[in-house]
């Protein structure tokens, strides 16, 4: 049989993911849990420290449990994924919009992310990343042409981490990243559902394949209520 703060843990969980319990508002106290459950103290106390262990509630020294919007979806930041490959993680509906493709001089911001001459040709790409129907990503990407010969629409539409591995038999190894909030643009207003939002999580890429070659710089730009970025760290003794 179940442990009883187990069955209470997965009780209040479903409630919190179903939306019964709203983000931003406290749970009963433990005294009314208590009461509510027909428990012991020590159960109820089991049950909200798994909550709090798994991101559902937050525990406020004075206030009591407060609970954690967790409609959001999971960003690896120490990982090297494509969207299509994210997507297929997630149990939602993904769509890719396809803004624009252009084979292009860089400018001189470009120029100096990818570490390029004047001469070097760049593709520019721009696409809108739709998540259960609401637009909330934006990739801005810059690949030098050299590398990333051949691309089309419907590659960028796809994923082009697949088109390099896959059909051109390339090897990605590696990315430095970092990651800053701004404000909103025309253009993020334009492309993405702000919902109001005045600022974007920006994530900054800096793509190498195995040969330590630069080959991509991308801005990827994210509604800041749809996701958290994640990691895994280990303290080294």
């Amino acid at each position: 049989m179940q442990n009883k703060y187990l069955s209470i843990y997965n009780e209040i969980a479903k409630q919190i993911k179903a939306g019964d319990i709203v983000a931003g508002t406290l749970l009963p106290s433990e005294n009314e849990l208590t009461e509510l459950y027909d428990t012991s103290r020590e159960t109820i106390r089991k049950a909200l420290n798994l909550l709090s262990q798994n991101g559902y509630i937050q525990k406020i020294r004075g206030k009591g449990s407060i609970v954690i919007d967790v409609n959001k979806f999971d960003f690896p930041v120490s990982g090297l994924v494509s969207f299509k490959e994210l997507a297929k993680r997630m149990d939602n509906v993904a769509k890719t919009i396809v803004n624009e493709l252009t084979l292009v001089k860089p400018d001189p911001y470009i120029k100096q992310q990818l570490n390029v001459g004047n001469e070097t040709m760049v593709w520019k790409v721009v696409r809108t990343r739709e998540i259960d129907g609401a637009k909330i990503i934006l990739d801005k990407d810059y690949l030098v042409e050299e590398f990333v010969p051949g691309l089309t629409k419907a590659i960028c539409g796809d994923s082009i981490y697949d088109y390099l591995e896959n059909e051109l038999n390339l090897t990605i190894s590696f990315a430095k990243k970092e990651i800053v909030v701004e404000d909103c643009t025309e253009e993020d207003r334009l492309r993405l559902n702000l919902d109001g939002f005045d600022n974007v999580v920006v994530i900054r890429n800096y793509v190498y394949f195995e040969d330590a070659s630069l080959f991509q710089y991308t801005e990827s730009r994210h509604r800041p209520d749809k996701f958290r970025f994640v990691d895994f760290a280990r303290r080294s003794h």
